[in-house]
């Protein structure tokens, strides 16, 4: 009898075995397949041990070699179990959170707003540096000029504004989309553009798949990803 003097592979994860049977009306096959785990693995090792051969026998640096690469592989089987458990965890926890956000105000990045009849418009510009003057410029979508809002001086982060939905001239704005922009006294280098941001309701949230994510549903502006909100208040 041969007898063997390695070790299996821990990182082995399957092996297929054949049977064949025969009949009087004909012959026929049937495979079935089986996969090795650590206990498989622990078993054929100790089997080893027994049989080898007393003039030469394991070398104990490949049987340690072989045990640590079984808990190797016993550890990343373990680690990938954990983080599905925490990928679910995560999951579930998420959409508690999200449900929560309905009915609060969601500031998003945006460049137009959508005035209802009679409504107003609230949001805020970012001034990335100290200014003596910003402005919010409310254009249609024409893009004539129908409303200033001077802010004035500002700090470094977030100014707000409210357009109270009328026109230069003190007169109601028609309910539509109107176009924003916004500038602020750069010094040296005179006016510089500024992002604008709008508030909206969040009216619904929806759970995506992969990398899709979080997305919310928000008035005026419809469908944000939940990384392009700005801000959620009351």
């Amino acid at each position: 009898m041969t007898i063997p003097t390695t070790f299996p592979n821990p990182n082995y994860t399957g092996a297929t075995a054949a049977s064949s049977t025969s009949g009087s009306s004909g012959s026929g096959s049937a495979a079935g397949a089986a996969t090795l785990g650590g206990t498989n693995f622990l078993t054929l090792m100790l089997a080893q041990l027994k049989n080898q051969d007393p003039t030469s026998p394991v070398d104990s640096n490949q049987f340690l070699n072989q045990l640590a690469s079984l808990s190797t592989v016993q550890g990343i089987t373990q680690l990938n179990t954990s983080f599905g458990a925490l990928s679910t965890s995560l999951v579930s926890s998420q959409a508690l959170q999200a449900s929560s956000l309905l009915g609060h105000q969601a500031m998003v990045s945006s460049s137009t707003a959508n005035l209802t009849a009679n409504g107003s418009v609230s949001g805020a510009i970012d001034v990335p540096q100290t200014t003596s003057q910003a402005v919010v410029n409310i254009s249609d979508s024409s893009g004539a000029l129908l409303r200033q809002i001077n802010l004035g001086a500002q700090s470094t982060g977030l100014a707000n504004f409210s357009w109270d939905g009328k026109l230069q001239d003190g007169s109601q704005a028609p309910a539509g989309q109107y176009t924003l922009s916004a500038v602020f006294n750069g010094g040296a280098s005179g006016a510089t553009a500024a992002t604008t941001y709008v508030n909206g309701v969040v009216q619904s949230v929806t759970m995506g798949a992969g990398q899709t994510g979080l997305t919310l549903n928000v008035s005026g502006l419809g469908s944000v990803p939940f990384s392009g909100v700005k801000q959620i208040s009351n």
